[in-house]
């Protein structure tokens, strides 16, 4: 079977509401034991983040589901010559989803105008939506489809409101005549947002600025490190994860199980390890020279990432000058799995790109140390 060249040949993104600077922030996700944090304006000042977007009304009340959010940037892919009767895969990757069951990608599939069509969903954190773009690009490149959507997509705020820290506070408060959250389940409070992101992926250079899609990558380094960031679960001393179906439904509240937690310090200690380790492992694999990059486009959870992140590619004969760097962390937050998307929206937006520019994605995942990076030729 001969293999098709895949294209991107659309792009579009959904950022919900009017955005948040930090003084505000309180006022979407609430007062955890009545008190405004400590914790945030030391997690702001490192991360760089001013604004970011919540699928919030002030007093916490939601206004948009992940999948409403997905299916409206999926829409703005659609056109004259693009039906929705013409989508023939849809692949939703998301750390967020609404429920456990149905998958995302189901009910993004519910809130669009499109017939039966092959659907996948990928779970995980940053990630999941470069899977689905893999898939995607596999799909295509194989002949299983002409064309396809992959989309990236986050409801994280719904998941950091006050009222879901405030039992265990109140717990605390029996035992405790100061109880604070711990810093590994308030730091992600300042740290993350919501939004969707979606990309039109085809089999023939079409659209106003097409992509040529020249590879994914994606690797996971779980056998060499624990867990670091999670959601349903606690992580005890020993670094074992127990799920939440191991505890009491009383616990769920009382412990945020529920909770996103981040090990920090296992996050300074590998992710910038791993992260090198797997670009020099990509370049061996697709015989690849960072030299010939005009537009690196590193998803950073944080500011305090960037300089360790360009010091390590440069000490690995990986060297990318900084003015080639594009993102947009500070502005529109970190929206995990959408986070790619929405850079790379951005850029196509407000640079101005020339034939045979290349652009390298590369996109870093704390939850168990899995990356992702994807080559693109300015068609």
């Amino acid at each position: 079977m001969s293999s098709q060249n895949v294209y991107v040949t659309g792009i579009s993104h959904y950022l919900p509401n009017r955005p948040v600077e930090n003084d505000a922030m309180e006022d979407y996700l609430g007062l955890v034991g009545g008190k405004s944090s400590r914790t945030k304006a030391i997690v702001l000042r490192n991360n760089g983040i001013t604004q970011r977007y919540y699928a919030l009304e002030k007093g916490g009340q939601p206004t948009h589901t992940n999948a409403l959010m997905t299916a409206e940037a999926v829409k703005r892919l659609f056109d004259e010559r693009f039906q929705p009767r013409d989508l023939q895969l849809l692949a939703c990757g998301t750390a967020s989803p609404d429920q456990l069951v149905p998958s995302h990608a189901a009910m993004v599939h519910g809130l669009l105008p499109v017939p039966e069509v092959e659907i996948a969903s990928f779970a995980g954190s940053c990630a999941a939506s470069m899977q689905a773009l893999k898939l995607a690009q596999m799909s295509i490149a194989t002949g299983n489809s002409s064309n396809a959507v992959c989309t990236g997509s986050e409801m994280l705020s719904h998941w950091m409101l006050a009222k879901f820290f405030q039992p265990e506070i109140d717990r605390e408060r029996q035992l405790n005549a100061n109880p604070m959250l711990s810093f590994d389940k308030e730091f992600l409070r300042w740290m993350l947002s919501d939004g969707a992101g979606a990309l039109r992926l085809e089999n023939q250079p079409r659209g106003a600025r097409p992509l040529k899609l020249e590879w994914v990558d994606v690797r996971s380094y779980a056998n060499e490190a624990e867990t670091c960031m999670y959601v349903g679960a606690e992580k005890s001393r020993d670094g074992e994860l127990r799920g939440w179906s191991r505890f009491e439904p009383e616990e769920w509240l009382a412990r945020s199980i529920f909770s996103v937690k981040q090990d920090t310090r296992l996050l300074g200690e590998r992710m910038i390890k791993h992260g090198i380790q797997f670009a020099l492992e990509s370049a061996r694999r697709h015989d690849f020279d960072v030299a010939t990059i005009d537009h690196f486009l590193p998803h950073l959870s944080s500011e305090l990432f960037r300089e360790p992140m360009y010091a390590g590619l440069r000490d690995a004969g990986l060297h990318i000058p900084k003015d080639k760097w594009f993102t947009n962390l500070t502005h529109v937050g970190n929206v995990a799995t959408a986070s790619f998307i929405l850079m790379l929206d951005e850029l196509l937006r407000t640079r101005e790109l020339k034939s045979g520019q290349r652009i390298m994605v590369f996109v870093p995942e704390s939850a168990r140390f899995s990356y992702a990076a994807a080559l693109l030729t300015v068609c």
